[in-house]
């Protein structure tokens, strides 16, 4: 078994190295994945058990996905650069969502729990990762459509000790630099998070400025705040996402 493992790698390496044309046939033939049309892949290992691309997906250099059993990527995705994904039984990555540079998002193998879990990453429409955050989804991280986690070096958690907690973010959620997010932690829709705020439990006050340690909602959005959560995620982001 291992040896088949190694194999696998060693092959899924090689087709790294190809042209992003050649790349599309060769996983569709070696391995059963289904890729849609113009789908731009660069230096990248792409290992699920299952996995679907659609069209217009584009991966740029050195992004590395493992063991992941069953992958999803919505059309029109962005994934940027050196990003690692790893393990779990589901990532979607709904359309038109991004995940930029140097993020990790990671699912322990067999943790040491009491509980039952649900590893699964679910990123919504529209939905933007930045730069240098850690994400574990040993148990569900479900991030709504259109939430942007913003700035850099935040961490959100599902595994303490022996046991776990999903992680939720609602739609139209704007999360700033450094935040933490512990199992259990859950954010409405329609919020602002201020930076370093550390979120330990569900808050449920929409349409609310969130900051502190424990995180609290503070102050009632005003027009300018609302302007920032209700912007397009990306120039091209059609008006139904």
């Amino acid at each position: 078994m291992h040896g088949l493992r190694k194999f696998r790698l060693a092959v899924l390496a090689c087709i790294a190295l190809l042209p992003s044309f050649l790349k599309r046939p060769a996983y569709r033939w070696l391995f059963g994945y289904r890729v849609g049309k113009r789908v731009h892949i660069g230096l990248c290992i792409i290992d699920a058990e299952e996995c679907e691309i659609a069209d217009d997906v584009s991966f740029g250099h050195l992004n590395v996905v493992l063991k992941v059993k069953k992958l999803v990527i919505g059309d029109h995705v962005r994934i940027g650069h050196l990003n690692i994904i790893r393990g779990g039984d589901e990532v979607s990555l709904g359309r038109y969502s991004e995940i930029i540079r140097m993020n990790e998002i990671n699912s322990i193998p067999e943790p040491d729990v009491v509980n039952e879990t649900d590893p699964r990453f679910l990123l919504g429409e529209g939905s933007i990762i930045t730069t240098g955050h850690k994400i574990d989804f040993t148990d569900r991280v479900e991030i709504g459509r259109r939430t942007i986690i913003g700035g850099r070096n935040s961490s959100l958690w599902t595994h303490n000790r022996q046991r776990t907690r999903p992680i939720e973010i609602g739609s139209f959620a704007y999360i700033g630099s450094e935040i933490r997010i512990a199992p259990g932690g859950s954010l409405p829709s329609r919020c602002v998070v201020g930076i370093g705020s550390v979120i330990t439990s569900k808050i449920s006050d929409e349409e609310f400025l969130i900051v502190g340690v424990p995180a609290k909602p503070v102050k009632r959005l005003n027009e300018d705040d609302r302007f920032l959560i209700e912007r397009k995620t990306r120039p091209d982001l059609p008006d139904d996402v």
